[in-house]
């Protein structure tokens, strides 16, 4: 399967090591199947940053045995919970190797904290959030299982 990511560097060598902490499923290197998407987080990081929008495109196995993998399905009650303690720096990412989901709107920021602060409850912070139909997020969490199913194929300027 084809996977790309959204970023301002080329990177024919993806890591685990130059990933923020704090992001949906934890520390990793995070890919999409949806181009559109790649796209759409390549000029995000390029306007951070002051660089040029890249997306890197991979061919990634579809060889996951031995892996230990989290699937999240379109309920995202286990999924709110999950990205809540991802964001608190708790260590729950650590007992997967991949972890697959869907992708909230922007404002699931907000949606989170007011959950997470107890201002909501988990009904009303679901109710609140909105996840793009066709966009996912793959978090690679090991750099073993980046070595053993991505392939760098090539790279584009957006």
């Amino acid at each position: 399967m084809i996977v790309y990511h959204g970023s301002s560097e080329i990177i024919p060598l993806p890591d685990t090591f130059h990933s923020n902490h704090a992001l949906d499923f934890g520390k990793g290197f995070y890919v999409t199947s949806v181009r559109e998407q790649a796209v759409r987080w390549a000029r995000r990081k390029a306007n951070l940053y002051g660089k040029k929008a890249i997306v890197n495109q991979y061919q990634m196995s579809d060889d996951f045995s031995g892996f230990r993998i989290k699937r999240f399905p379109d309920d995202l009650m286990e999924w709110i919970d999950f990205v809540c303690d991802c964001r608190d720096e708790k260590p729950v990412y650590q007992a997967y190797d991949l972890i697959i989901g869907k992708v909230a709107n922007d404002k699931v920021f907000r949606v989170v904290d007011l959950y997470h602060s107890g201002i909501w409850d988990k009904k009303r912070a679901l109710h609140e959030i909105k996840v793009y139909p066709n966009y996912d997020q793959i978090a690679f969490i090991n750099q073993s299982a980046i070595d053993k199913l991505l392939r760098y194929e090539l790279h584009w300027e957006v």
